[in-house]
């Protein structure tokens, strides 16, 4: 039972926190993975929830619903932060609940907020607790556990990936603040306009505890009418929630710049400038952007437009040169540039053949006509001896041995008929070199 003080603090308490669902039933959104019938609320409402990771972005319930198991377990309950806890701190938690598990038979949760935190040393001190049984573990991050967290502990949990709540989810937890009585607004005439509420639910991007927030500032800094109504309006929405900077983890980055990239290899102008966009404004370096550009204007376009290249290139010295904005100007140029490209991977497939061929070594000595004449006693040496000039000859070629004599696999670069390697291949052909395709 609470105490006065413990009733007069929760009071005070933000609204996002007064309003924390308390039961499975009053919790919004994640029905993918706690909707009817589904494992992760099987498990809760059973009470043999094991050890798990909650991933997703800030918002979305992963601390509520933490909160909801401890509310509904007969086990014992315990919370770290891993920015404040040490191994210390693990280490009474674990053994006070050695001491429950051995004299009542409890089991202990252990909810790990910003988990992805924990050093390798703190994170192995609590595996052979989560191996026994002793405890069971609740992991909570906004990062990629995958790539923020050790191994070890990720193969010993369930993961269960949060989403970000949709608009509808956000406007549901809204109206039930503004009509709760005991928790929130609804002991008070509070009336918020159709076009104020979707402002804040927009704005807020998935993020409920924003949202709460933003109703809670809107409700408490308008002035009460005269009858004793609160009447919020558009203009108080937007100034009670500022345009949030889009969140971007080290998992996040990785994806949207994985979706960057594809969209230049397949063609789509905008899909590619959609996706720099959210990268700049993200604050995503735009040098990193700039390197993919270049990269992709020889994987992907290579010899089918060299134009696109000089393009990339030139996008970077723009950046250096006059720095952002301005250089989104050219940057976009260059993405466009690589799209509307014809396509080729020739360049990319001749140069990791040719890496391959080196790598088996067995090098062979240079042929003599192709070595160096430069310094005296070279033509004594034989050097050069059987070279032909190619200008000396009607268009400037002449056939004869250039490669190494151990190279096996050449061809290595073979033109599409994309673009200006169309001539290319005219131009090989006249020369004499085999296409693979007619062989």
């Amino acid at each position: 039972m609470e105490d006065l003080f413990t009733a007069a603090s929760r009071s005070r308490a933000p609204l996002a926190d007064r309003m924390r669902p308390r039961t499975l039933d009053e919790f919004v959104g994640q029905d993918h993975i706690v909707g009817p019938g589904r494992l992760l609320r099987r498990a809760i409402e059973a009470d043999r929830l094991t050890s798990s990771i909650f991933w997703g972005p800030p918002g979305c319930g992963k601390t509520t619903l933490a909160s909801i198991i401890a509310e509904t377990t007969k086990a014992a309950f315990v919370k770290l932060n891993a920015v404040t806890s040490g191994v210390a701190d693990v280490r009474e938690v674990l053994k006070d609940a050695q001491e429950r598990l051995k004299l009542y038979g409890q089991s202990t949760y252990l909810l790990l907020d910003e988990c992805h935190r924990w050093s390798k040393a703190q994170s192995d001190s609590i595996l052979p607790a989560i191996e026994q049984g002793v405890i069971r573990f609740i992991g909570s991050t906004t990062e990629n556990p995958m790539i923020a967290m050790t191994p070890a502990i990720v193969s010993r949990c369930r993961l269960f990936h949060f989403e970000p709540l949709d608009g509808e989810d956000v406007k549901r937890a809204l109206m039930a603040a503004l009509n709760d009585p005991q928790r929130g607004f609804g002991g008070q005439d509070v009336c918020v306009d159709d076009d104020a509420l979707e402002h804040i639910v927009q704005v807020a991007n998935g993020d409920c505890r924003s949202a709460m927030n933003a109703l809670e500032l809107a409700v408490l800094t308008t002035p009460m009418a005269a009858d004793g109504s609160i009447h919020v309006t558009l203009p108080v929405a937007e100034e009670s929630i500022q345009s949030r900077v889009t969140q971007m983890d080290e998992s996040l980055f990785y994806d949207m710049l994985s979706a960057f990239c594809k969209s230049l290899r397949g063609s789509d102008s905008d899909a590619a400038l959609a996706w720099f966009a959210r990268m700049n404004r993200a604050g995503v370096d735009p040098r990193i952007i700039v390197r993919r550009v270049i990269a992709h204007a020889s994987e992907d376009v290579g010899m089918a437009n060299p134009m696109a290249m000089l393009q990339a290139v030139a996008a970077m010295d723009a950046l250096e040169h006059i720095g952002m904005p301005e250089a989104k100007l050219p940057i976009a140029q260059a993405i466009i540039a690589v799209c509307e490209s014809p396509k080729s991977n020739s360049v990319s497939t001749a140069v990791e053949a040719a890496m391959a061929d080196a790598e088996r070594g067995d090098y062979q000595a240079v042929p003599v006509h192709l070595r160096d004449t430069h310094y005296k006693g070279a033509a004594k040496l034989g050097h050069g001896e059987g070279y032909l000039y190619p200008h000396d000859f009607p268009g400037h070629y002449v056939k004869q041995q250039y490669a190494p004599l151990e190279a096996r696999d050449m061809p290595y670069y073979v033109p599409s008929e994309q673009g200006f390697e169309c001539d290319i291949r005219k131009l090989r052909k006249w020369r004499g070199i085999d296409d693979p395709a007619d062989v």
